[in-house]
């Protein structure tokens, strides 16, 4: 899977689980996903950027997602 393929992937299963406020009852497994995106930040548009931080966020404080 080529580079672009896999943060797709991994940008995909993020929201997936973020609208299905997942992290709420895994948030270390949602934290790690967005780590594992977090990796390859200098590729990664602002928008990508900006999601990550707000999910990053939300996992941290135990907010549920309503976007």
């Amino acid at each position: 899977m080529k580079t672009k393929e896999r943060i797709k992937f991994r940008m995909d299963t993020l929201q997936n689980w973020m609208e299905n406020n997942y992290h709420l009852k895994n948030p270390t497994e949602a934290y790690a996903l967005t780590l594992s995106v977090s990796k390859f930040w200098s590729v990664l548009s602002e928008e990508d950027r900006e999601y990550i931080q707000c999910a990053q966020d939300a996992i941290n404080e135990g907010w549920e997602w309503n976007v």
